[in-house]
């Protein structure tokens, strides 16, 4: 299975206010190349870096702002979500239900497709996903059986296979399909719709949250919580579990991508702050159409490519400390580098 999903070129790890920023100017750029009507038809979304937020109040808006801009299901490394008991995932082959609870105790939920562990970047470009979809049964969906899906995504050449494997394994798999081997290929939209039209409903999906939060959730009454009894449970969770982390969770459980990068994250954070301290009040469609909005806001969310917290020093910071600078005095901000 091949899904429609899209990736904005931000930071595994967002300012709150900035993620549907970044989702809207990837639609306004994918509509001036494509066309209204081709963006009408992406419904899934696949997060920068497959970094999935953990925090209660930043998986919540993250939800909140792809709903609110038209997606309807979210691609998820299978390692970075849970059983509302704190499990692994036991239906990785079916779609899943995605809860969000922010700390003030208000919830919404996305459709989120699962990534295999076995589907990623190289074993991609041979295909794999393809042949571990040939071992693959139905299954039962609440009193519905429907076919188990295998979800891939690759984030491009890694190691010379997708220029040298990937075109004969793809044409071998789809030669193979042709054959009536028991697998179609289909994208994310194309499998929900139908089986939608088979009967299933979202809200029969299997109900899955971020990693980490039932920890979290097992503290805090989740029809009586506060933001700051969210803080607290955050709190003595990490006191009793150094390794305890909310900072999201990616392709690697290895990498952290807030720690040692404060150099990187410091100052976008900083020119984010800033960014809306000054165009937060001045608000209205007349002044984001403004050449000095369009140039502060191109800024910031460049600031938030994943590359330089990705490398985190070198050429690439270089970089990243020049469109600190600029997007300072773009904005009438502080020139000096944090």
């Amino acid at each position: 299975m091949v899904g429609d999903n899209v990736e904005s070129c931000s930071s595994a790890i967002h300012p709150i206010p900035d993620i549907k920023l970044h989702v809207q100017a990837w639609q306004q750029q994918f509509a001036s190349i494509f066309g209204y009507e081709a963006l009408g038809r992406v419904k899934g979304f696949s997060p920068p870096e497959m970094a999935l937020p953990n925090h209660p109040d930043t998986l919540f808006e993250f939800i909140k702002a792809l709903k609110e801009s038209g997606y309807r299901w979210l691609l998820v490394q299978e390692h970075t979500v849970e059983t509302l008991e704190g499990q692994p995932i036991p239906e990785k082959y079916l779609p899943n239900r995605l809860i969000a609870r922010n700390g003030r105790g208000e919830t919404t939920s996305i459709t989120a497709l699962i990534k295999t562990q076995g589907s990623d970047t190289k074993l991609v470009g041979q295909m794999q996903p393809y042949y571990e979809a040939k071992t693959r049964g139905k299954q039962q969906l609440g009193d519905i059986e429907v076919p188990s899906l295998v979800t891939q995504i690759g984030d491009g050449e890694n190691g010379g296979v997708m220029m040298n494997e990937f075109p004969p394994a793809f044409q071998q798999a789809w030669q193979e399909m042709a054959q009536n081997q028991g697998v179609v290929g289909i994208n994310g939209t194309e499998y929900l719709e139908l089986i939608a039209a088979a009967g299933c409903e979202p809200e029969n999906y299997p109900p899955c949250q971020a990693v980490g939060q039932h920890q979290i959730w097992s503290r805090v009454d989740p029809d009586n919580c506060t933001p700051a009894a969210v803080k607290r449970a955050i709190a003595c969770i990490k006191e009793d579990n150094p390794n305890y982390h909310i900072e999201g969770a990616s392709w690697t459980n290895s990498i952290s991508w807030v720690k040692g990068y404060e150099n990187v994250l410091g100052p976008m954070n900083q020119l984010s702050a800033m960014f809306h301290e000054k165009i937060d009040p001045l608000g209205g469609e007349k002044f984001t159409q403004s050449s000095e909005y369009r140039q502060a806001l191109l800024y910031n969310l460049l600031l938030q490519t994943s590359c330089f917290r990705y490398w985190g020093q070198g050429t690439w910071t270089d970089y990243a400390r020049e469109i600190y600078q600029r997007g300072s005095l773009t904005s009438g901000m502080p020139s000096s580098n944090p």
